[in-house]
């Protein structure tokens, strides 16, 4: 039976069909790696997610941890999941040999995530926030900070998080005032509280890792004046076992409308309920230089940005799976033809408006799925391409891109699961069945890691115009080259080639009439109208580019997929020109009104 998370033939298709995943192992990064390594282990992700993920996941929604008052308990099917999880390595599937990776290529590791995703969002939250803690200190601390903090999370035995949001402070960082004090030697004493910190108290682990943004006296005001800091729930000793309790403690769990069986915290650091060394504070070790904190902190947040739109991808695909299961065992009604009321009923999936919902959700999830991996290729060409051209244009690419990478599945594989229940009809809104837990779980993605005027701002205020414009440019250009593939094909991919080279055009021509204006304000007063738009053109790129290389391709997969790439161009692109119309003409409506007028 297939698979109900995710397609292994979609994951093909896209990692070595189009994306050419099997000639990475010719580049020295990945040269103890070939085709049999990469599907080893996604072998073994499909295994482990579906056999130890998947089967606790509605308990995890139903029986979300809670606290004693002394500590969160939750099932522990988590633990047990987790225990297997760190056996496989996959932990450290993407990270460098030298501290005990296996160095698999980027869209390999996005690949096995999201076997997970899929399978448990809430359970595979605490790797996932592990990993991508010790890729920023990897990337950023000291050769001792790696070694007492980030093997133990290589080896699964310390998880670790990020500590950015405060209770007066969500996403307005600049007004982060958690402070950290200089103590004895190279530590420093922390006070302040930390809000919707994902996976901050459990006993999953020996320890837990808290990455956390605070403010040095005497540092500038705003996001300038922040510095990072490492603090363990333990102290670690010189063995690198768990020593005495630091002073971090959980003030309460919040309760969320999905990814419930991930705890979702309140900490308080520096209260007093713990006093190592006698001193005041939570010990913290800073990361680093002092005030580069958020630069460094966006090596965790950019990853986690990528990561968020994966997992989204993931409910969003397994949702359209469940539905598409649903539809076609499902009998209901009868064609609009047949005016005899005793003769069979017919399946679901036979109704033209069930198969427009199950295309739309298709070409969300496979377009999404196609977006993830293609900035995870683009990672493995920034660090491992010969040609320093190719990885700086990678790098441009993947800049601009990730805010939509973030944000676009959030918002359109959530529709995808929107329309997996609609398709159950009544049973999709029970608990009975799963895709009203998918899209409980899905519509948090949208707040995670910035919501999408976050992402809209940091695209149409910053991305598209670093440089003169040079990675928007960088887009187009790429866009333009599948343009250019796309008219020597077919005489349908020529037409939708037509279409997408102007709607590329658009984009250009309204990127700059926006800034035309002179005024910032007027300029990204619609900014999230400008990243669903610019999405759309995107995911339209790829879907005609992975229509050119199916294009000499037979058979029903096939096909499926020229089918979904046809709706996205009839049904979706067409839908951007009202709104970059709007854009066009610089309007004010939401600027100008006022709080009263509410």
């Amino acid at each position: 039976m297939a698979s109900l998370l995710l397609s292994r033939r979609d994951l093909d298709f896209l990692l070595y069909e189009w994306l050419d995943a099997e000639a990475l192992p010719a580049r020295s990064r990945y040269a103890e790696h070939s085709r049999d390594t990469f599907d080893a282990a996604l072998d073994l992700s499909e295994q482990v997610a579906g056999k130890h993920f998947a089967p606790h996941n509605k308990r995890n929604d139903s029986e979300e941890p809670r606290f004693d008052g002394e500590r969160v308990i939750m099932h522990p099917e988590v633990a047990a999941a987790l225990a297997v999880y760190n056996d496989t390595g996959l932990m450290a599937a993407g990270m460098d040999a030298s501290v005990g990776g296996m160095q698999l290529p980027a869209c390999i590791t996005m690949a096995c995530g999201a076997w997970f995703s899929a399978a448990n969002v809430s359970t595979m939250a605490y790797p996932f926030l592990t990993a991508a803690n010790a890729n920023l200190l990897i990337a950023h601390g000291s050769e001792q900070q790696i070694e007492t903090f980030v093997i133990p999370m290589i080896e699964g035995r310390f998880f670790g998080t990020m500590c950015l949001s405060e209770p007066q402070a969500g996403s307005s960082l600049a007004d982060v005032a958690t402070k950290a004090v200089p103590s004895a030697g190279d530590t420093f004493r922390l006070t302040g509280n930390k809000m919707w910190i994902s996976a901050g108290e459990h006993e999953l682990s020996e320890n837990i890792i808290h990455l956390v943004l605070a403010r040095i006296p005497g540092s500038p005001a705003g996001v300038k004046g922040l510095s990072l800091f490492i603090v363990p729930k333990f102290l670690v000793n010189d063995d690198g076992s768990a020593g005495d309790r630091n002073d971090v403690v959980l003030a309460g769990l919040n309760h969320k409308m999905g990814y419930r069986g991930t705890t979702n915290t309140l900490l308080n650091f520096g209260e007093g309920a713990f006093l190592p060394a006698g001193e005041a504070g939570a010990v913290g070790y800073l990361v680093g230089e002092p005030n580069r904190g958020l630069a460094y902190m966006f090596h965790m947040m950019n990853e986690a940005r990528i990561g968020v739109g994966l997992g989204a991808v993931a409910l969003g695909y397994t949702g359209y799976l469940h539905s598409l299961d649903y539809a076609r065992v499902r009998p209901q009604g009868r064609p609009i033809t047949d005016r005899d009321p005793t003769s069979a009923q017919v399946p679901l999936i036979a109704h033209p408006d069930v198969r427009r919902m199950l295309l739309a959700q298709k070409s969300y999830v496979e377009g999404g799925l196609a977006l993830s991996l293609y900035c995870a290729r683009l990672l493995d060409d920034e660090v491992s391409a010969t040609d320093p051209g190719v990885r700086h244009e990678a790098k441009q690419l993947l800049d601009v891109l990730t805010p939509i990478a973030k944000s676009w599945p959030s918002q359109w594989c959530l529709e995808a699961n929107s329309l997996a229940i609609q398709v159950h009809g009544g049973y999709g809104y029970t608990r009975e069945y799963n895709v009203e837990q998918f899209y409980r779980d899905n519509r948090l993605n949208p707040i995670h890691e910035g919501t999408h005027g976050i992402q809209a701002l940091d695209l149409l205020g910053r991305k598209v115009v670093a440089d003169g414009g040079a990675s928007l440019g960088l887009l187009l250009a790429r866009i333009s080259d599948t343009v250019t593939l796309a008219r020597d094909v077919d005489g349908e991919l020529a037409e939708f080639a037509a279409d997408l080279q102007q709607a590329g055009d658009r984009v250009a021509s309204t990127t700059a009439t926006l800034w035309s204006s002179g005024d910032p304000e007027v300029a990204l007063a619609n900014a999230s109208l400008y990243l669903e738009a610019v999405g759309h053109v995107v995911v339209a790129w790829l879907w005609l580019d992975q229509m050119v290389t199916a294009a000499a391709q037979r058979g029903d997969f096939y096909d499926g997929k020229r089918a979904a790439g046809r709706y996205f161009f009839r049904y979706e692109l067409p839908a951007i020109g009202p709104r970059l119309d709007l854009l066009d003409s610089l309007e004010r409506t939401t600027l100008d009104s006022r709080p009263e007028w509410f």
